[in-house]
């Protein structure tokens, strides 16, 4: 016991950041907030977001972040609708890969003919997909001709917040500006597409921009993630 114990006095303290780091870093973190664009509710709820999407899921950081918005007024159904939101962004991978496997197709001889008259199903489909969402788009223009049971399928999980939902339509949409923006994933089609969203839904070019800001923030993780696992291993705790 007295060697262990001699061993650790003689062990350097833990590596530390700088003072002029940790307080522009904490600058930089708050800076969202310091602005005051977006209320501690909605700054919550998008943190939320940002860190339960599926190209992220940092376990610590959404608990801390949950607090916060239930701390900040949030309900749990609120939270709840976000986790469901965020939940399609799995839909880009038909995103991505549906305009590469018709130019590979085109490339192979094999086009699909997408000039063809809608059938009144596709034309159904359509309808209830506008009207559920308040847009359309060339992509899902694609997925209509190509698989309409896919869009059927995702346009009735999708929709279901819209429908059901308490959230603004304004504030699901700068959720999805988050997720899609997001340094993990930088999805540009889809954050175009629900920027123009949210400013249909009432959404400022400043909550946009506060939205982005939050977003950037998650560069941040990696200097808490990194120090704890080089003390860990350099000093052994």
């Amino acid at each position: 016991m007295e060697k262990l114990d001699s061993v650790k006095l003689a062990r350097k303290t833990p590596t530390t950041l700088s003072d002029t780091f940790c307080e522009a870093t904490a600058a930089f973190g708050t800076i969202s907030q310091a602005k005051g664009i977006l209320d501690a509710r909605e700054r919550a709820l998008i943190l939320v977001a940002l860190n339960s999407a599926v190209t992220h899921m940092n376990a610590a950081a959404l608990r801390r972040h949950v607090r916060e918005a239930l701390d900040a007024g949030a309900t749990g159904d609120e939270i709840a609708e976000v986790f469901q939101l965020v939940s399609v962004l799995g839909i880009h991978a038909v995103s991505l890969g549906l305009p590469a496997l018709l130019d590979v197709l085109a490339s192979a001889g094999e086009a699909y003919d997408l000039t063809l008259p809608l059938t009144p199903q596709q034309e159904t489909l359509k309808q209830k997909f506008v009207e559920a969402r308040g847009y359309w788009n060339s992509f899902w223009e694609q997925v209509l001709r190509v698989d309409p049971d896919l869009l059927d399928s995702y346009a009735r999980f999708s929709s279901v917040p819209w429908e059901q939902g308490v959230l603004s339509g304004r504030l699901r949409e700068l959720i999805y500006v988050a997720i899609d923006a997001s340094t993990t994933h930088m999805f540009d089609e889809g954050t175009r597409q629900h920027m123009a969203n949210a400013l249909k839904h009432g959404a400022t070019p400043q909550e946009i921009m506060a939205v982005l800001t939050l977003a950037s923030t998650l560069g941040l993780q990696s200097v808490a993630f990194g120090m704890a696992i080089l003390n860990e291993e350099e000093y052994g705790y």
